[in-house]
């Protein structure tokens, strides 16, 4: 990439855990979503997939600012939360785990792909939109060939715009294949940050019973659990960068 990114894509998608991993993928969303809107960055919704419960199975989130793959790019990877969960009567601190990628945002012009290697259909989208979003087909879903890629969007309001989005992820993830130098289907980086979600697999730990944050990495906690899931990650984004500076 010649310059700064102008955005990132961030994925999110609940791991082990059950229920309890959707409700804190959702969690993790609404954080750096209030991250971006603490720091005036535009945002937007590219797809998602709730759960019974509320929370979300996985969900993608642009976030357009030159200054968002700085500051977030080391928060890909596994993270871990232990509280109890709602349901529980009994008062047992359940484990969970969702994943985070954090994919910059790719111009055209620095990636071509060839139109003869996309597959993409069409499908109802069922997402925002109004009443006739369920009436057409404006969900795109675009598949790479040669890598096995597979994006999908059906947040925006016609087929061309999903078209677009998907397109971009697309270039994204392609972009990421091509600086790890590999030619699987999904890129050595993003598979290092988001592992298999296992409970051990973690770089960031969210304790509610002791109301603290641990990263794993710069080994340092932080408390206040509940102001940092609100967005005010400042502290913890400025003591990563400040450990890897030195």
């Amino acid at each position: 990439m010649s310059e700064q990114p102008k955005g990132i894509i961030l994925e999110i998608r609940a791991g082990t855990g059950g229920d309890e991993a959707a409700l804190f993928a959702m969690d993790l969303y609404k954080m750096y979503s209030r991250f971006a809107q603490n720091r005036g960055w535009g945002q937007s919704l590219i797809d998602s997939s709730s759960s019974s419960v509320g929370g979300f199975k996985e969900i993608a989130l642009e976030i357009n600012s030159p200054s968002a793959y700085n500051l977030l790019r080391n928060e890909g990877g596994v993270h871990r939360v232990q509280r109890i969960p709602k349901t529980e009567k009994n008062g047992r601190i359940h484990t969970s785990t969702a994943t985070v990628a954090v994919l910059p945002k790719v111009e055209a012009s620095e990636i071509k792909i060839n139109p003869a290697d996309l597959e993409i259909t069409t499908a109802r989208s069922g997402g925002p939109g109004g009443q006739n979003v369920n009436k057409v087909e404006t969900a795109v879903r675009v598949r790479h060939i040669p890598s096995g890629i597979v994006v999908l969007s059906r947040t925006q309001r016609s087929q061309g715009q999903n078209k677009e989005k998907a397109l971009e992820i697309l270039r994204s993830k392609i972009y990421e294949i091509q600086q790890s130098q590999q030619t699987e289907s999904l890129d050595l980086k993003r598979r290092e940050q988001i592992k298999g979600a296992e409970r051990s697999d973690k770089i960031r730990t969210y304790n509610f019973p002791q109301d603290r944050i641990t990263d794993h990495r710069i080994g340092k906690s932080w408390h206040n659990l509940e102001a940092i899931l609100d967005g005010k990650l400042d502290a913890i984004i400025k003591a990563f960068l400040n450990k890897q500076e030195n």
